[in-house]
């Protein structure tokens, strides 16, 4: 038996339920293998999935076809498949935003930007800037290396405290990530700081053309999220990003959320992780080629040729206690 009919045939949006009789799935179950083979044939519909604005209500079986059910008041599914649930109208004054026109059971609420409160996706560390800042790996790990990388960086220096405060609360290999990540935070706005990052633009906008163009659904958003390991971003935060993210931002503003949500954990290393499981989830080859070109972009020595000339503008001679760390 195949993977579709085992799955069931598709729900038409206007069907509430579409069953296969008792009596020809009795006549499949009783004949002989040759004719059982002709008679699964003629039985099996086109497809195996819902169709929009229909719910799986069950999913259906070798014996059993798909059952499904319009959404609900306040619900609505724009996709077909035989695992997507139907999902609430977005909520738009939650986003800070206006409706401007009513979904229904195949079409999310319509909102509107509201001036007094502008979205923004809001990426705090872009993978560009993560590679870069886990660039900076020292050689031995002498006492005193993260407080001499601290004041020798421009800008407003971060204080003692927080340097200290870092040392206890991360592994050694995670403390230079911390340190550089709460310094460009710091100094964000300074010219002197913006001068050295201009120069990670070349970084962002291959990247940008790696990814920018993947376009996916909101199922196959949630479906790369719960294949990165540690704590999953939840349902509602793919929805919220969805909303207030462009396409081409969606996937690293989830990463980044991921990153946070994980204690910082290495983002390229999760998403390596995660490709290694994406074909269970029938997950679109040209996304995971994109996304192996990124890795290999971001691990690349003309990138790492770039690190060190950055590290060479921020912190000059320093640079000799920093090595060059490739996966």
């Amino acid at each position: 038996m195949d993977d579709q009919s085992q799955a069931g045939t598709s729900c038409r949006p206007d069907a509430i339920y579409n069953v296969m009789s008792a009596r020809a799935a009795e006549t499949h179950r009783s004949a002989r293998p040759a004719a059982a083979a002709a008679a699964a044939q003629s039985l099996r519909f086109p497809g195996d999935r819902n169709e929009p604005a229909a719910v799986l209500r069950p999913r259906g079986t070798p014996e059993r076809n798909t059952v499904c059910k319009r959404c609900p008041d306040g619900f609505f599914s724009n996709e077909t498949s035989s695992k997507a649930p139907c999902r609430k109208h977005t909520n738009c004054s939650a986003f800070g935003l206006l409706l401007t026109q009513k979904g229904n059971a195949t079409h999310d609420n319509v909102c509107s930007g509201n001036s007094e409160s502008p979205q923004k996706c809001g990426i705090d560390v872009t993978l560009c800037e993560e590679a870069f800042f886990r660039f900076a790996v020292p050689t031995k790990f002498t006492p005193n290396w993260l407080s001499i990388l601290a004041d020798n960086l421009p800008g407003t220096r971060v204080n003692a405290e927080s340097v200290e405060k870092i040392k206890r609360q991360y592994s050694s290999q995670e403390q230079a990530f911390q340190l550089l990540k709460l310094w460009k935070h710091q100094n964000k706005d300074q010219d002197m700081v913006k001068k050295i990052f201009q120069d990670i633009d070349l970084c962002e906008n291959s990247v940008q053309r790696h990814l920018g163009h993947t376009n996916l659904t909101f199922e196959q958003l949630r479906s790369l999220m719960e294949s990165l390991p540690g704590k999953k971003v939840t349902t509602e935060d793919i929805e919220k990003t969805v909303k207030t993210c462009k396409s081409s931002e969606q996937i690293l503003k989830l990463l980044s959320l991921w990153r946070i949500k994980n204690g910082d954990q290495d983002t390229l290393k999760a998403l390596m992780h995660a490709l290694k499981h994406l074909k269970t989830y029938h997950f679109p080859k040209t996304v995971t080629q994109s996304l192996k070109k990124t890795i290999r972009f971001l691990h690349s020595f003309t990138m790492y040729r770039l690190y060190q000339k950055l590290f060479l503008e921020m912190i000059g001679n320093q640079v000799q206690s920093v090595k060059i760390s490739c996966l």
